[in-house]
């Protein structure tokens, strides 16, 4: 394969304040610790302050890998040994976050993998004395099932039919077998389709929770790598969380300085992504997890009969800090206490949910990480190339909407002809004479001929529309070639990566996909990746 690299800002799909990220606009700066430079990693790691709990890190981690997998396995090596690694002083973690969608979901999952393993790889070789691990967290205690019940494979949308409630990393996915055969017909037969199948059905029919079963897939895919794979639905972990968790529900920090932060950040001329609210924490217990609120001193759960007063909740949180469960803007805080993490690796709206942050985690003097835009990229097939050339389109045009690259295209090759903007000089000069001219016989007609010159120039613009749209019918072919090219690539009219499931290439190259990807994702270069053949 071969790759082509093009400046974000290019593919028009991304926001302005992660576009102001990637090019370290000072007026971000309040809201971060460091911009991601690998001088920048090595003044992060001087003074990071780790509050990790290494060993209970690693005996909780050996645990949940034996309970789904057999560390034997020769596989499972370089997994096992960054296990070890995470009890020494000198190592840190890189971390990514996702949703448990089925299958994987959509194929920036894969890419936030990637990016954090590559990182982790960058990072090593410029400070060889520490090690760096690579970290996928599992957001095994959302429970908006419905973001992650469904998938898309070659063009097909495939749900897990369920009536769901609770933490979804709890559930048994005992019912998916209808998606999960529906998944496996899919993609078709082959060597890689067979061996994919195979994985997929292991991971969902033979775990009984989708955390799990989650676990089992992405280390079938990843462990060669080193990948850890993290659950933090634990009550050890929780407990490091609890004096946090009981501080900030009684005195309520996370709410007052996240929305301070939230203030500044608009006032810096950047749109916040999420709300924070005065008890940022949910209530978690089987299949329950609601959102606890506090009213004239009495605590209770949304739609659930579970109260508590302030001496209960507290000896609540003292005897099972496990059934606190953060929210969106504190779920990042528990994190960077549990592990000794340097990076966090998001997409655009992660990010910039991020930048909301930092003044909460200065109120609990917790080192904020470094942010770093998870890789992009784009995957082609064989004729790719070949078409752009043959259009004449830059591999950068492509990513602009249909009817601009098919009017840009028309316009490149029309010689002009279809340009009135000759006439209208024309038109420009006669009417100046006009208007002088009905001036000396009245001034008051000077109006009445600048509204004649723009219904006339109106009549122009109409015009030129017609003739564009009459020359585009001499060009059906290359105007077909150019629309089925973006709806082959920006599926929904949105960037391949935010729709298609990684399956559709897995089938194709097998394990030398996600190597691929690995070769080519620079997470320190900012740039959107076009991958071709």
């Amino acid at each position: 394969m071969k790759a082509t690299y093009i400046e974000y800002h290019e593919t028009n799909s991304f926001s302005s304040t992660a576009l102001s990220y990637l090019a370290g606009d000072s007026k971000i700066q309040p809201f971060i610790s460091h911009f991601p430079t690998i001088a920048n990693f090595g003044r992060l790691i001087e003074s990071r302050r780790v509050t990790t709990d290494r060993l209970v890190l690693r005996d909780v981690l050996t645990r949940q890998y034996l309970e789904t997998l057999d560390s034997s396995l020769p596989s499972q090596l370089k997994v096992n040994e960054n296990i070890e690694l995470l009890l020494r002083d000198t190592t840190y973690t890189i971390t990514t976050g996702h949703q448990l969608n089925i299958f994987t979901g959509p194929l920036y999952f894969i890419y936030k993998i990637v990016t954090a393993i590559n990182l982790s790889r960058e990072l090593k070789q410029a400070y060889p004395d520490k090690d760096f691990v690579p970290v996928y967290w599992m957001a095994t205690e959302d429970h908006d099932f419905a973001e992650i019940n469904h998938v898309k494979l070659f063009g097909k949308n495939i749900n897990w039919e369920l009536d769901a409630s609770g933490a979804t990393g709890r559930l048994n996915p005992e019912t998916i077998a209808k998606a999960l055969k529906t998944y496996q017909s899919t993609l078709g037969i082959s060597k890689n389709s067979e061996r994919l199948a195979s994985i997929i059905e292991e991971a969902y029919l033979n775990h009984n929770t989708l955390a799990s079963a989650t676990r089992y897939l992405v280390n079938a895919l990843f462990s060669s790598y080193g990948l850890v794979i993290v659950d933090a639905d634990e009550k050890e972990f929780k407990a490091q969380f609890a004096s946090v968790i009981e501080e900030d529900i009684f005195n309520k920090i996370s709410s007052a300085a996240i929305t301070e932060a939230t203030n500044k950040l608009k006032e810096a001329g950047f749109e916040p992504q999420v709300n924070s609210r005065e008890i940022n924490f949910f209530y978690m217990k089987d299949d329950l997890r609601e959102r606890l609120v506090e009213e004239k001193g009495v605590y209770y759960l949304l739609n659930s009969e579970i109260r508590f007063n302030a001496e209960e909740l507290r000896n609540e949180i003292k005897e099972h800090p496990e059934r606190f469960s953060p929210n969106v803007v504190m779920r990042p805080l528990y994190q960077e206490i549990i592990l000794p993490n340097l990076a966090y690796i998001g997409g655009g709206s992660e990010l910039v949910y991020w930048l909301q942050l930092k003044q909460c985690f200065d109120a609990y003097k917790v080192d904020f990480p470094i942010l770093l835009l998870r890789n992009s990229a784009m995957i082609t097939d064989e004729s790719f190339g070949s078409k752009l050339c043959r259009l004449h389109i830059p591999a950068k045009d492509i990513f602009k909407s249909t009817d601009i690259l098919q009017n840009e295209w028309v316009l490149r090759n029309t010689q002009n002809v279809l340009n009135l903007s000759d006439e209208r000089k024309e038109f420009q000069s006669i009417f100046e004479k006009i208007k002088l001219r009905a001036y000396k016989i009245d001034p008051t007609l000077a109006p009445s001929t600048e509204a004649v010159k723009a219904r006339l120039y109106h009549t122009l613009e109409n015009l030129e529309k017609k003739f564009l749209k009459a020359e585009k019918k001499n060009h059906e072919g290359a105007l077909s070639q150019i629309e089925g090219l973006r709806t082959k690539y920006f599926p929904g009219n949105s960037l391949q990566e935010r729709s298609e499931n990684f399956g559709l290439f897995f089938v194709k190259y097998g394990d030398g996909f996600i190597a691929e990807l690995i070769k080519y994702f620079k997470p320190l270069d900012f740039k959107f990746t076009i991958i071709e053949p």
